[in-house]
């Protein structure tokens, strides 16, 4: 390229490439390089503003002033400065009409890396030279401290290189290498990151205000900081290092069943590092695979899911407008990564009451608190109808999965039924155990958990009475104490009839006998009557007789007090159910556990 006088714009101030070609003398007969002073400002705009490319341009401009010292060539900066309207228009490209200028001006030869600006230079008869933009897909300079295992790289000018290394919950920090990092390294690092971010198509400049600096890029996700927004340069590196599926999770059948059917308010909890993203991933994998149309809500965008899935990030700033589109798109489900901000709750519940499947990932330290966090955000009542799941991901592994329901009652530890309220019901998922109940108790919004009861010696000894009393209708009474002079006893749905009596006199004599109010309630929420059965196996069938009065009946079938089937009391007064069936197994497990089986017939 032979040029005696050119005039650089920003963006190939930017870009570099007029400092390479230098030293590499692919510029010939070069006298003069002129810079206008819009371009200068401009970079010195956004180097105030804490924006990256402004410092990697004004770096440049230090860097061509060392080149040129031994080459003859000088360095001169001209034009008009911008005005404050023209620095607010720089948008509509005011600031770019002014460096098309003063190359008109000077006769000069205008450089650019941008090629609507050359466009524009060619329409007005400038002298343009356009060099494009270069994708390198060399390994960055911060990738040779990456190793199979490494999770992060926190690189600080003037402190040693440290690195996290293990997999998630079990990890180092460790120092690699024995020397200090210098601030020109690092920053040599983070004008290649940037120039990179740039080009790429897989790269994204996520977050970029006063002193901070976001950058996806790939697989990695770099945080960069410097002053005033931090006591010095500092450059922090994520990348994941396995991809799972939910296979890989060993999840129930029932959890399974669960997020196929029911699951469409999901919260994926747990502390910083313990692996929500990698689930939150797997599940996004899971819904398109069951045909469902997934969609992301990222900022930065670093799930690691295949190109079926669209990630969008916050559009003009703000998750409300991008959340406005995707309810144009009709996505079955989003993924809504990392919700921190108040209006982002917000923003995640109208979604979910628009009727769209959301799996939300949240920091927490515990299950619960990602529920607390959505209290005061949106209505007591209404939590329940946004979130129905909550799962607690720590060190990789799931360690709680709960689910969410609203009743109408007295929360536990009350008894005045005058307190009767609304309570969020907080139970674990697998055993149905209730651990938290959330509620409005004056004028605060209170959670409180919800553990065994430790009995007083006296209610001991009342409650052995009562199971001696009541062992002649059923020897598996269950005893609940819901206040110091009530109880709650659960018995065997046929014989609720016989203790509680015509018109209740068998109770209230109880009552009387025992000095206790008794608050009676079958053992199976139905409306059946339980009757006697044989339990019998003939080849590969598990057959339950029954009276030869009930043929022809439809009966409904439990274990202990969760449902199993309804079926039909065949010609021989039985049910035949094969072994090989998951019904058939289960209820041959039940037998051999000595579970209690219970048939119920309508």
């Amino acid at each position: 390229m032979k040029l005696k006088k050119i005039v650089l714009d920003t963006s190939i101030i930017i870009d570099g490439k007029i400092s390479d070609m230098l030293e590499k003398n692919e510029i010939e007969d070069l006298e003069e390089i002129i810079i206008p002073l819009a371009a200068l400002d401009e970079l010195q705009a956004q180097a105030s503003k804490g924006r990256e490319p402004g410092f990697v341009g004004l770096d440049e401009i230090k860097k061509l002033r060392k080149i040129i010292e031994d080459k003859k060539i000088t360095l001169r900066f001209t034009g008009e400065r911008p005005t404050m309207e023209d620095i607010k228009l720089a948008k509509s490209g005011r600031l770019d009409a002014m460096i098309r200028d003063v190359a008109k001006d000077e006769g000069a030869t205008l450089v650019t890396a941008d090629f609507v600006q050359a466009l524009v230079a060619e329409a007005e008869g400038v002298n343009v030279e356009h060099i494009a933009q270069e994708i390198t897909k060399e390994k960055l300079e911060f990738e040779k401290y990456f190793t199979p295992d490494t999770m992060s790289i926190h690189l600080k000018e003037d402190v040693v290189p440290l690195a996290k290394r293990g997999k998630p919950g079990n990890f180092k920090l460790q120092q690699i290498g024995k020397d200090k990092i210098t601030r020109e390294e690092l920053q040599k690092m983070i004008n290649e990151i940037v120039e990179v971010a740039r080009r790429s198509e897989d790269a994204f400049i996520e977050a970029e205000t006063g002193g901070s600096l976001v950058v996806q890029l790939g697989l990695y996700r770099i945080a960069i900081a410097r002053r005033p927004f931090s006591d010095g340069l500092e450059m922090t590196v994520v990348r994941p290092i396995v991809k799972l599926s939910l296979k890989d999770y060993n999840l129930s059948e029932k959890l399974i069943e669960r997020l196929k059917k029911k699951a469409e308010g999901i919260l994926v909890c747990g502390p910083p590092g313990a692996g929500k993203s990698c689930f939150a991933t797997g599940l996004a994998e899971f819904y398109l695979n069951q045909g469902k149309i997934v969609k992301t809500l990222e900022s930065p965008r670093d799930l690691q899911v295949g190109p079926e899935i669209t990630q969008y990030g916050p559009l003009s700033g703000d998750f409300a407008k991008t959340a406005d589109i995707l309810l144009l798109v009709r996505p079955d489900y989003t993924i809504f990564d990392e919700i921190r901000e108040a209006k982002n709750f917000k923003t995640f519940a109208d979604m979910r009451l628009a009727g769209v499947g959301m799996i939300g990932v949240v920091h927490a330290s515990e299950a619960i608190d990602s529920i607390q966090r959505f209290i005061g955000k949106i209505e007591l009542g209404m939590i329940p109808h946004v979130v129905d799941t909550i799962i607690f991901i720590d060190a990789g592994q799931i360690k709680n999965v709960y689910e969410l329901n609203l009743k109408v009652k007295v929360p536990t530890g009350m008894t005045e039924a005058d307190l009767t309220r609304p309570v969020v019901e907080v139970r674990d998922f697998e055993t149905g155990k209730l651990v938290y109940e959330i509620y409005t108790y004056g004028e605060e919004n209170v959670v409180v958990p919800v553990g065994e009861k430790t009995l007083s010696p006296l209610q001991k000894l009342a409650k052995e009475k009562i199971i001696n009393t009541i062992r002649k209708y059923d020897p598996n009474t269950e005893v609940e104490f819901l206040s110091d002079n009530r109880v709650r006893i659960k018995v065997s749905n046929k014989v609720v009839p016989r203790l509680i009596g015509r018109n209740g006199t068998n109770i209230s004599k109880l009552e009387k006998s025992l000095g206790i109010s008794i608050d009676v309630q079958p053992k199976v929420p139905s409306l059946g009557r339980e009757i006697d059965f044989m339990f019998e196996e003939s080849g590969n069938s598990v057959i339950l007789r029954v009276n030869p009065r009930f043929k022809g009946k439809n009966v409904n079938i439990y274990i202990d007090s969760d449902y199993l089937l309804s079926a039909q009391i065949g010609k021989k007064n039985e049910i035949k159910i094969s072994k090989k069936s998951k019904l058939g197994e289960e209820l041959l497990r039940a037998y051999i556990g000595k579970k209690n089986i219970r048939v119920l017939v309508d």
